[in-house]
Formats: structure tokens, C-alpha cells, sequence
């Protein structure tokens, strides 16, 4: 009896001691647990407050640089609205450029055919006027040559005259 009431007194401590590392275990596993609970979340929180910052971060760029790309897009397209004025405008000037450098086209090929036109109006009148002076050349030629033949045959007549009267006196 003693051994068997040794064996339950060494048996109940056995069962206490059990227990107790028992009772010790489930403690250290609910603070281990409890700590790498916390070392986690406290790893994550940190992990999401760099992810946060670095977000908001780049955010901030991001918005900064998408302001000015907008800006930019709306300077360029105000240089694109004026570079288009502008070239209206020269369009305009170079169609106007146009009209009047035809209308001085025109004015030229005008003056030119008035020229050719004047030209051959003096021509013709140069010829009616040669035509007139060498045919007033040949009357005067003509009444020329008469007159030197009255005038020869004068003088012929007289000295025949002269001859004749000598002859006869």
C-alpha cells in the first residue's frame, strides 16, 4: 500500500508537475504569441506608415508634375491657337500679296500690249510719213529735173540764139 500510495503521491506529482509546465507553456505561448502579435502588427503598421508616406510622396510628384503637364499642354495649346492666327494672317497677306501682285501683272501686260500697240502705230505712221517725204522727194526730184531741162534747153535756145545771131549779123 505504501508503494501504491507512494506511486499516487509520485503519480499526483508527476500529474501537478504536468500541470504546472503545462499551465507554464500555455503561458509562454500566449506571451509569445501575444509578442509576435505585436512585433507583427507592430512590423506591419510601420511597413503600412512607409507605404503611406512613400505613397503620399510620390502622390505629391505625381500631382505636381501632372499640374504641370497640364499647364504645359494649355501653354502649347495656346502657341498652337496663336501660331494658327498667325498663320491666317499670312495667309491673308499672301493671298492679298497675290491679288495685287496680278493686278500689277495685269497693269504690266496692259502697258506692254499699249507699248507694242504705240510701237506699231508710230511704225506706221514713220512708213505713211517716209512714204510722203519720198514721194514729195520724187515730185521735187521730178520738177527738179524739169526745171534743169527748161533750164538746159534755155540755154541751149539762147546760145543757139547767140549762134544764130552771130551767124546772121
Amino acid at each position: 500500500g505504501e508503494v501504491q500510495n507512494m506511486l499516487e503521491k509520485f503519480g499526483a506529482d508527476i500529474n501537478k508537475a504536468l500541470l504546472v509546465k503545462r499551465k507554464r507553456l500555455e503561458m509562454y505561448t500566449k506571451a509569445s504569441f501575444k509578442s509576435s502579435s505585436q512585433k507583427i502588427e507592430h512590423v506591419w503598421k510601420t511597413q503600412q506608415e512607409q507605404r503611406q508616406k512613400l505613397n503620399q510622396e510620390y502622390s505629391e510628384q505625381f500631382l505636381a508634375v501632372f499640374q504641370q503637364w497640364d499647364t504645359d499642354l494649355k501653354k502649347a495649346e495656346e502657341q498652337e491657337e496663336k501660331l494658327v492666327s498667325i498663320m491666317r494672317q499670312q495667309q491673308k497677306v499672301f493671298q492679298q500679296s497675290r491679288i495685287v501682285q496680278n493686278q500689277r501683272l495685269k497693269t504690266v501686260r496692259q502697258l506692254y500690249e499699249q507699248y507694242i500697240k504705240s510701237l506699231e502705230d508710230l511704225e506706221k505712221n514713220h512708213d505713211s510719213l517716209l512714204s510722203g517725204t519720198q514721194n514729195e522727194l520724187k515730185k521735187e526730184m521730178a520738177m527738179l529735173q524739169k526745171k534743169i531741162m527748161m533750164e538746159t534747153q534755155q540755154q541751149e535756145m539762147a546760145s543757139v540764139r547767140k549762134s544764130l545771131q552771130s551767124m546772121l549779123l
